[in-house]
């Protein structure tokens, strides 16, 4: 079985989007990347936070704009919510609950890995016990607002442990494993 996986591009100084929830700022930095497209080659489904699936999308007013990973990658996504749309979303299922959301993803991912998208979501799997792995895009910007990484006020500390560190064409990847 795959891993449950939370990957994001970040600024150097920690926001995966601006202000707002602006996403535009990525745009500079999307394109070819081998180390991205091996990412994604190894994806078999997403579990997508609310807030991620209806929010800025850095592909915006473009063909791209909707698709996972700019249209580079096609499957079963799982979005939690607790307010699901009144009309379908293809290729999508509607969750209200991380349990399910989860156990959904992982059975459709099959061998592959669940590619987490969102801070929360992200959040939530960490505290649940859920998250195998980290894999974060540190992009050459510094943003100074907007949505962190991780948000865990009152947390308590989580080792993680470093895998793998690989140059893309326009980031650095840092693949971390969760150690509890």
């Amino acid at each position: 079985m795959g891993k449950l996986v939370y990957s994001a591009s970040m600024s150097l100084d920690g926001f995966i989007a601006g202000a707002g929830g602006d996403a535009s700022w990525m745009t500079e930095y999307l394109g070819p990347d081998p180390v991205v497209d091996d990412v994604i080659s190894q994806v078999g489904a997403l579990l997508v936070g609310n807030r991620t699936f209806r929010g800025d999308d850095p592909h915006r007013d473009t063909p791209r704009e909707g698709k996972p990973f700019g249209g580079g990658w096609e499957g079963p996504q799982f979005v939690v919510t607790h307010h699901p749309p009144g009309t379908p979303v293809p290729g999508v299922t509607f969750v209200t609950d991380l349990a399910s959301g989860v156990a959904a993803a992982k059975a459709a991912a099959g061998d592959k890995n669940v590619n987490v998208l969102g801070a929360s979501i992200a959040r939530q799997c960490l505290d649940a016990g859920l998250l195998d792995e980290i894999l974060v895009f540190i992009t050459p910007v510094l943003l100074g607002d907007g949505t962190r990484l991780f948000e865990r006020p009152g947390g308590g500390k989580i080792r993680l442990q470093r895998l793998r560190v690989a140059e893309g064409a326009r980031m650095t990847a840092l693949w971390l494993r969760v150690a509890g």
